[in-house]
């Protein structure tokens, strides 16, 4: 059992080696799971190993791993089955843990539809059945073919064998000449308590081995070679989707399910139609209060939208429906003891604090950490100051319950105030800094406190030389963050520009990075070798390597496309005033560039230390710029377009995905560089500036006839 080290605080090193830990963890996870019927950790422990492998590839996206379980389903087939190709691939759901996660799902939908939060929306909701994914071929109203899910595109044929199962039709109810000519039925195939409960009794007094739980029991019946075994395990089945269809089952979700009812297939009688995310946690109420008497184990209860037109329009992330998700219930939660509250001072000043716990087991991990957020969340209030905990707030010395339920970062879920130490006194937030001590100020609308120390802070420039140095960035090997933090002691980096001038400082050889622990002449030659192989850089990763606030990869990379090279960039932040002039519009016109990330990087510029720090750094550089994607053969392309109004027959999304797959330039503000303003009913200050621009406006038909799709 090992501490969760916050993936925030993680060095590129340590990122790379817990990385590779993961991969295998959740590779030999998967192997028990689905080739070997016998999982060796709880389903909660492992939704966390995958939730902490994707943030920490999110934080560090280029140490993604070739074998990466991210978009990956299921597992390796076993040995002694055929294999069967899916036709439609077997997906994944994504999951949700928190009541928050249900309404960010409902957000992200109609946003991607286009939808107002006062629009019907219908969902349904089912119980996600802990059993085996299996998938039934019908020609005719025939079964012709079953097979497990496997690793989403290539399953087992285990035909023989679920032709066993009494609740698997083997012929379609209905009139011949109604039934569909194809149909591929998806369900779940699991085992009732009481029936397990029976089959261990039978295997105990013929003295051999007892299954573990249901769901071991289910899948290595199903899983036999031979047939007549699993004949003799009392299997059930429920039918919750389909793969190949030769006709539409129905026009929404809770329709079609009623179709595969008709048609001879056991469906879950919980089953129901809820519009709106409030509607979906009463059912899920509900149903988690029937979970200890239903007579099967159930792990969740999964969302779909239910107008199947709306599913085909939201379609499919690399292994997950973006229509759907699986609300889980609550892991493992534990109760111990706070004995500090720590200040860790981020690269942008942020001041987070973090509960020190008394070490306590939570989900076979064991727990020494918790994030505590910010002040308010310490206090016991939201960030529009509604009380959270019932307005209980955190305090050195309480009792506190921890949980995990997948997060990366172990949280406080309630604090137990009646063994509250009675000289327990409320948190009080530093207002300034505790590395540095400059004022800590926290902005109007900002839930976070920040040190105004900048570069004086060695807090803030340690981290900033940290991120400098990060995998997304300039990604010199050997030079991580543990030698940033001992460089940095011993003054000899100090700025970015610091790390290029190592070995000029350190004379013609690195006797004295030699005679540090740890280091030898060989690998302070490799050290210096790196250096000098990042002294060529792309555009996109410099300036994500100076780590302004609010620039990600993304957003840096939108400006590096924009602008090209770094002599435009930096004449034009240089040049830029906020709020006003032409560089200033044609910073905040580029798409996903708003006037938060735009004040940022001017500002950046236009201090004098910030600068100074800049130029010494550049100087050591040869910035390389960005080439322009090969042209792509289109009515618009290489022209750029904004948007703008209400768009009736797609959403802002798919028009600018559209747009982008076409070689077209989205941009988010009328300019006099723009081609096209495409106009939908509502269009207000942009159709007047386009005018004034002489700006050619055509309404959303005529687009769509220009790019060949009306």
């Amino acid at each position: 059992m090992t501490d969760v080290k916050p993936v925030e605080a993680l060095s590129q090193a340590e990122a790379r080696q817990e990385l590779d830990r993961l991969a295998r963890q959740i590779a030999a996870a998967n192997r028990a799971y689905h080739t070997e019927d016998a999982p060796e950790i709880t389903d909660a422990d492992y939704d966390a190993l995958r939730r902490r492998n994707a943030a920490i590839e999110a934080r560090f996206p280029d140490l993604k791993r070739a074998d990466s379980p991210t978009g990956q389903v299921g597992a390796p087939l076993a040995e002694g089955f055929a294999k069967v190709q899916h036709d439609v691939r077997m997906l994944s759901l994504e999951n949700a843990f928190e009541l928050t996660d249900v309404a960010e799902f409902d957000d992200r939908v109609r946003k991607y539809l286009g939808l107002g939060p006062e629009s019907p929306l219908l969902y349904t909701a089912e119980p996600k059945i802990d059993g085996l994914s299996l998938s039934l071929r019908y020609e005719g109203g025939l079964l012709v073919r079953a097979a497990t899910r496997g690793d989403g595109e290539t399953g087992e044929n285990v035909t023989e064998n679920a032709r066993t199962i009494a609740d698997i039709p083997k012929v379609l109810s209905g009139a011949p000449d109604l039934l569909p000519d194809l149909l591929e039925v998806r369900g779940e195939v699991y085992m009732a308590h009481a029936d397990f409960a029976a089959l261990n009794a039978r295997q105990a007094a013929a003295g051999d081995k007892s299954f573990a739980n249901p769901r071991n029991a289910a899948a290595g019946s199903l899983r036999q070679l031979d047939p007549a075994i699993t004949a003799a395990r009392p299997l059930r089945f429920f039918a919750y989707a389909w793969g190949a269809l030769s006709e539409p089952l129905a026009d929404t979700q809770s329709g079609a399910i009623a179709r595969l009812a008709s048609l001879g297939f056991p469906t879950n009688p919980l089953t129901q139609t809820c519009d709106g995310p409030d509607a979906l946690l009463d059912q899920y109420r509900r149903i988690e209060a029937q979970r200890a008497t239903l007579g099967y184990d159930i792990d969740g209860v999964v969302y779909k939208v239910d107008d199947l037109a709306l599913q085909r329009r939201l379609g499919f992330r690399s292994s997950t429906p973006r229509w759907a998700i699986a609300h889980k219930f609550p892991a493992e939660l534990a109760w111990t003891r706070t004995e500090a509250i720590d200040i860790q001072v981020g690269r942008t000043g942020a001041l987070s604090p973090v509960a020190r716990l008394t070490p306590v087991t939570v989900g076979g991990v064991v727990v020494a950490n918790a994030t505590l957020h910010n002040e308010d969340y310490i206090a016991g209030r939201d960030s529009r100051g509604d009380p959270i905990r019932g307005g209980r707030d955190i305090r050195v010395g309480d009792w506190v319950q921890v949980f995990r339920a997948g997060d990366v970062i172990p949280k406080i879920a309630d604090v137990d105030l009646s063994r509250r130490p009675q000289d327990a006194s409320p948190y009080a937030f530093p207002e300034t800094c505790p590395r540095c001590g400059s004022d800590a100020i926290r902005e109007a609308g900002d839930s976070v406190r920040r040190c105004t120390g900048g570069l004086i802070c060695p807090a803030q420039a340690v981290e900033r030389l940290k991120h400098f140095v990060s995998r997304a960035a300039f990604d010199i090997e050997g030079l991580g963050a543990k030698q940033v933090e001992a460089f940095y002691e011993d003054g000899w980096v100090r700025t970015p520009a610091d790390i290029f001038t190592l070995r000029d400082r350190f004379g013609s050889g690195p006797q004295q990075l030699r005679n540090r622990d740890g280091w030898g002449e060989k690998s302070a030659e490799n050290l210096f070798a790196a250096i000098d192989d990042r002294r060529r850089i792309p555009l996109n990763r410099l300036i994500f390597a100076l780590g302004m606030r609010h620039v990600g990869e993304v957003s840096a990379s939108l400006l590096a496309s924009h602008y090209h090279s770094w002599t435009a960039f930096e004449a034009a932040m240089t040049a830029a005033r906020v709020g006003e002039g032409p560089d200033w519009a044609e910073l905040t016109a580029i798409d996903g560039v708003g006037d938060v990330l735009a004040t940022s990087v001017v500002m950046t510029f236009q201090q004098e230390r910030e600068r100074q720090a800049i130029d010494a750094l550049v100087a050591h550089l040869q910035v390389l710029d960005v080439v322009p994607r090969a042209p792509v053969d289109s009515a618009v392309a290489g022209k750029t377009v904004v948007f703008t109004g209400t768009l009736e027959r797609m959403t802002r999304a798919e028009a600018k995905a559209r747009a982008e797959a076409l070689g077209a330039k989205v941009a988010g503000s009328v300019s006099a560089k723009t081609d096209y303003l495409v106009a939908g009913p509502g269009a207000g200050s942009k159709a007047a500036k386009a005018a004034d621009l002489g700006v050619t406006v055509i309404g959303e038909d005529a687009w769509l006839a220009l790019i060949g799709t009306a």
